[in-house]
Formats: C-alpha cells, sequence, structure tokens
C-alpha cells in the first residue's frame, strides 16, 4: 500500500497557520457574515453508506457546524450501494447550484471505477472537489479463539494452515478488500477472501467465528475490541492510535515497514459549479474541521484529519490516487462486475 507519512514540519506549520487564520477570520466576523448572507437553504449531502458507519458519522458532525457556521440546512443523505458509486452517479446527475453535495469515500471515486463494468460516472470529469478532511485508518482483528496475539504469530499461523482461514471485506473492490489482498500478496499468504455488503455484516461473522479475520476501520470495530469480542492485530495508520487502539501496534512496528492500510474522505460539488460557490464551501468546511474541538470529535470517530490546501490541491489528488488504485486493482486481479 502506499505510505501515507505522518505530518511532517512544513504541514505542521501549515496547520498551525490555518487554525490561526480562522480564528483571525473568526474574530473580523466570518461567521456572523457567512450566517448574515446565507439564503436558509436545505442542501443535501450524500452518504454512499449506511447511517452509523465511519463516513455517515463523520459527515452528520460536520453537517451539524456548517448549520450553525452558514444558516443554511445540510441534512444527511444516506444512499448506500456498489460500495458509494449510487451515490455518486447521483450527484455527477445534480444541479451545480450548491444544493447537493456529498462526503465521498476514496473508495467509490479511485478503486470502482476500476472494478465494475459501469458506475454511472466519470471520476476525473463529473465532480468539483471541494477538500480532503482526513484518513480513516484500518484495524487488522481476528475472533478471539485464533492463536495469535499479534502480527507476527497471525503470520506464522497463516503460513502453517494455508486456504485454512478467511477474511471478510466490505465489499469486493472497497479498501478493506484491496488493502488485505496487498497484505496477502506481500506476506506470501492463503487466505480466502468473503465479501459482504458492508462492515457490520462481516465483522459479525467474524464475532461468531464464522470467519477467521478482518481489515476493517477503526471506529467499525472499536465497540468489539473494547469488549473483547474481537482481538486487534494490527493498526493501518502511519502512527498509533489512540484511546481503546493505543497499544495496537502498526503494521509498520510490526515489520512492514511499508504497509499502511487507510482511505480517505473528501468534500465533493457536481461538476460545473460556479468557482465562488466551490470556493465558499471550502471555506466554510475548513472553518469548521481545523478547530481544535472539531479535530477532536473526528479522532473520536476514528478519523485522521487531513486537510487540503486549496480546491485545486484537493483535485490533484483525487486525480493522483486514482491513477495509483488503478494499478493497485490491477496487481489484484480482480475481475470486472
Amino acid at each position: 500500500m502506499k505510505k501515507l507519512y505522518p505530518l511532517n514540519a512544513t504541514e505542521k506549520a501549515r496547520r498551525l497557520t490555518l487554525k490561526g487564520l480562522w480564528a483571525g477570520l473568526g474574530a473580523l466576523g466570518l461567521q456572523s457574515s457567512l450566517a448574515q448572507t446565507s439564503s436558509g437553504k436545505v442542501v443535501k449531502v450524500f452518504v454512499g453508506f449506511p447511517a452509523g458507519q465511519a463516513t455517515d458519522m463523520v459527515t452528520r458532525v460536520i453537517a451539524e457546524k456548517l448549520n450553525t457556521l452558514t444558516g443554511d440546512n445540510f441534512i444527511v443523505d444516506n444512499r448506500p450501494g456498489q460500495g458509494g458509486s449510487m451515490a455518486l452517479s447521483q450527484l455527477a446527475k445534480s444541479p451545480a447550484n450548491g444544493s447537493v453535495m456529498m462526503m465521498a469515500h476514496m473508495s467509490a471515486l479511485d478503486t470502482n471505477p476500476h472494478i465494475y463494468k459501469s458506475v454511472g460516472y466519470d471520476t476525473l470529469k463529473d465532480f468539483d472537489s471541494v477538500g480532503l478532511v482526513g484518513d480513516l485508518p484500518f484495524v487488522l482483528v481476528c475472533n478471539p479463539n485464533l492463536p495469535a496475539l499479534n502480527l507476527k504469530e497471525l503470520l506464522a499461523y497463516a503460513k502453517s494452515n494455508p486456504d485454512k482461514l478467511t477474511n471478510a471485506s466490505s465489499g469486493n473492490g472497497t479498501v478493506s478488500h484491496l488493502a488485505m489482498e496487498e497484505l496477502k500478496r506481500r506476506a506470501g499468504l492463503k487466505i480466502t477472501h468473503i465479501p459482504y455488503k458492508g462492515s457490520v455484516a462481516g465483522l459479525t461473522d467474524v464475532v461468531a467465528g464464522n470467519v477467521s479475520m478482518a481489515l476493517e476501520t477503526a471506529s467499525s470495530v472499536r465497540t468489539h475490541v473494547e469488549s473483547g469480542r474481537l482481538r486487534a492485530i494490527a493498526t493501518g495508520s502511519s502512527k498509533r492510535l489512540g484511546g481503546i487502539f493505543s497499544q495496537v501496534p502498526t503494521f509498520k512496528e510490526q515489520g512492514m515497514t511499508d504497509f499502511t492500510a487507510v482511505t480517505w474522505l473528501m468534500l465533493l460539488l457536481p461538476q460545473g459549479s460556479p468557482k465562488t460557490l466551490v470556493q465558499s464551501t471550502y471555506t466554510s468546511l475548513m472553518s469548521v474541521v481545523s478547530t481544535p474541538e472539531m479535530e477532536q470529535k473526528l479522532n473520536a470517530l476514528g478519523l485522521q484529519p487531513r486537510f487540503s490546501t486549496s480546491p485545486e490541491e484537493a483535485s490533484q489528488y483525487m486525480k493522483s490516487e486514482f491513477a495509483y488504485w488503478g494499478e493497485v486493482v490491477k496487481r489484484s486481479n480482480i475481475e470486472k462486475e
């Protein structure tokens, strides 16, 4: 998997500058100005997954803050299906007037088009990027009855029992699928992949012992790990996570120095949205996500905040990821559905 490094000195300085900028703008009355000039309109924010999953929870927290900041009514509209692609296809057909936007998951944008014969949109042409929100790190978990307490023991057990273990995923082409395939390829493991429609069903079977393991977002496995129903083996982040995962080593710490497993979230508008709308939406987004209070809330939901410096930077990043994940899919030999 491609590395996502911890913030370097330049990025840390930029983040601090950004926070200072918004604090200063707030002191000058930016928030009241935005509220006074808002139309009070309803804005639908599409989410391509069911309520209660990580993308949904993050979007709801941000939408609530945008309501307060802008005076508009941001409503989360869950449209699950095809790993987020159903919602993106609807966004591509939506009016470019700011009444509809989407908190898009990396898979729907940059892996699904390489996996499905038809997704109903062109990632590189149909959307205007607003900005990155952050990364959702993945955690490798297994059923507690599996005789492995760490990554070394799990890999050894898997190698000595080829084709006997199974791994669940949120569906073909999702990060939980592709990242696990990359892990198996690098470690030389023979583990059978079992795709599910979302993380909940797959993790339920891992808890029940019907499936051996899964690589899913920290937010989706947290309660199972906390209760002891699942054992956390390794985190896919570039540095250790907090809370109940603080004692769980990363893949890097356990010998897989160039392996990470994360996905990212990005706010999008339909292609052709006025540049002033894209910029004002970016400004509002950064204003609500870059406060210490919001960073704490996002961290609690399993998101590691990571922001774009501009909508243009977000657009270029989305395009580079599209090319990268296309190569990952090709290596995985996934037959188009």
